[in-house]
C-alpha cells in the first residue's frame, strides 16, 4: 500500500501498515471465488477503493467512540479502511447482498479489527441504533439516501458520502447546509478528478 502510506505517513503507526497490506492481499484472493470489485479493476484497488474510502478520513476526524453507519458497504468500502485508521470508533457494515459482507467480515478478521460489526439487509432493517455519522459509497442518489438515514442518525449527527460527477441536482433541497468538497484536494491520482465528497450535517 505505497499510496496509503505516502498520504498518511504522519498518522499510521506500524499496525495499520500491516493491517492496510493485510487488504491488499485478502481483497484479490476473494476476488478470484466472488466478484466483489469489477475483475478489471481488481488491480486498482488500492487508489481506486482504499485510497478513495480513506478521503473521508482526509475530511474529518472521528473522535474516539463515534459511531459509524457504512451503508451499501459492499465489500467493505469505506467503512473497512476507515476502521483501520480510526481504531477507536466503531464501524457498523450494512449491505443487502450477503455474499460481499461474508468478504467484509472475513478482511475485517484477518485484519485483526474489533471495531467492525456487520448486519444484512437494506437500511429499513437497522433498528434500535443511532449513529455519529453515516458514511457511504455512490449507493443512490444523495436526495433518496438522506430520508432513509434520518431516522439513525443521533441529534448532530452528519452524512458523508463519496461519488462521482456532477451531484449538484442532488444535493438541491440542501444547498444551504452541504458542503461539497473534491477528492483532488486530497489525492493527485487522476481517478480522483471527477470524485467528490458529499457532507450534510444535521
Amino acid at each position: 500500500m505505497e499510496k496509503v502510506n505516502h498520504y498518511f505517513a504522519d498518522v499510521l503507526t506500524e499496525r495499520q501498515r500491516e493491517q492496510f497490506e493485510i487488504l491488499a492481499r485478502v481483497y484479490p484472493e476473494w476476488n478470484e471465488r466472488i466478484n466483489v470489485i469489477s475483475r478489471r479493476d481488481i488491480e486498482n484497488l488500492e487508489v481506486n477503493h482504499v485510497l478513495h474510502s480513506l478521503a473521508i478520513a482526509r475530511f474529518v476526524q472521528f473522535v474516539p467512540g463515534t459511531a459509524v453507519m457504512d451503508l451499501g458497504t459492499g465489500g467493505g468500502f469505506p467503512g473497512i479502511p476507515l476502521a483501520i485508521m480510526f481504531p477507536e470508533v466503531q464501524f457498523h457494515l450494512v449491505d443487502r447482498i450477503a455474499k460481499k459482507l461474508r468478504v467484509a467480515e472475513d478482511v475485517a478478521r484477518q485484519a485483526g479489527l474489533t471495531n467492525v460489526t456487520v448486519q444484512h439487509g437494506d437500511v429499513g432493517e437497522v433498528r434500535g441504533r443511532q449513529f455519529d455519522f453515516v458514511v457511504s459509497r455512490a449507493v443512490m442518489d444523495f436526495r433518496e439516501l438522506v430520508p432513509l438515514v434520518l431516522r439513525l442518525i443521533a441529534r448532530g449527527g452528519k452524512n458523508a458520502v463519496l461519488k462521482g460527477g456532477d451531484v449538484s441536482g442532488e444535493v438541491v433541497p440542501w444547498r444551504r447546509e452541504v458542503l461539497i468538497d473534491d477528492v483532488s484536494n486530497y489525492f493527485a491520482e487522476p481517478f480522483f478528478e471527477t470524485k467528490k465528497l458529499i457532507y450534510l450535517p444535521r
